[in-house]
């Protein structure tokens, strides 16, 4: 006879008050800016208890903000060790940190590859193993890597760039595989253009030919791309994990 009881299974957890969850800790990478700030403000904004690792500007209200180099792996586990201080374990990590050092393939350096790697790729996998340990204590975890549609789409001159975000889709598959029989979930979000103070410094001539390829004709607003994330991180996703969530408008489709 199987068993009744499924060691699988979700964990329930204790809730704040009749009705609703209690609040979770949330860590996410670059909250200063862009994409990175909205996902914060909707987490704070759901009542979780929202950290982040930064190291330049300001945050947004509610966020503790703890300034580390996620290239350096000591600043990273002292930040988490801070962070658990003060929020208890992180129980969701979305990994948004991330440069770009667009460059010719034939003119770009070692360094300009590197760095972009060293940042988007080897960050995320220092702050994830360093999450991960409290997950697995916790037996449940939520983990969202912030790719890019150039991931899988690719664009001319950011080789290092593309590489950096394809590369989250291997890594999410395999924790996948690895932590998934402990409640841990790890998922990607590949955001096409993205309505920021970047795109909008760009000439009107070079933001209406990138329209002209997203067959919604538009930029996304950073909180279209947040609203995917907590979804993710939700109770209602908690069936969804190795998968690659393009929020692009239909530009990259099909990659």
């Amino acid at each position: 006879m199987p068993e009744t009881s499924d060691k699988n299974a979700p964990e329930v957890r204790p809730e704040a008050s009749p009705g609703a969850p209690a609040p979770r800790s949330v860590l996410v990478t670059g909250a200063n800016r862009g994409i990175g700030r909205a996902i914060a403000e909707r987490f704070v904004a759901a009542g979780d208890k929202v950290s982040t690792l930064y190291r330049s500007g300001d945050l947004p209200e509610g966020v503790l903000g703890v300034v580390a180099d996620v290239r350096d792996t000591a600043a990273v586990d002292a930040a988490f060790a801070q962070i658990e201080a003060a929020h208890g374990p992180v129980e969701v990590l979305v990994a948004n940190a991330g440069v770009t050092r667009d460059q010719l393939l034939l003119r770009m350096s070692d360094e300009e590859f590197t760095d972009v790697l060293d940042v988007n790729l080897t960050g995320a996998f220092r702050c994830v193993r360093r999450a991960s340990k409290g997950m697995i204590r916790q037996r449940r975890g939520r983990i969202v890597l912030i790719s890019s549609v150039v991931g899988l789409y690719g664009s001319a001159g950011q080789v290092n760039y593309a590489a950096s975000k394809s590369a989250l889709v291997g890594m999410a598959r395999s924790i996948t595989r690895e932590l998934g029989g402990r409640g841990i979930t790890a998922n990607v979000v590949a955001p096409g253009f993205i309505d920021t103070d970047m795109t909008r410094a760009l000439p009107e001539e070079r933001q209406q030919a990138y329209r002209d390829q997203i067959p919604l004709g538009r930029f996304a607003q950073a909180e279209e791309v947040a609203g995917v994330v907590e979804f993710l991180a939700s109770p209602a996703a908690a069936y969804i994990s190795g998968a690659v969530i393009p929020v692009d408008g239909g530009l990259g489709m099909g990659h």
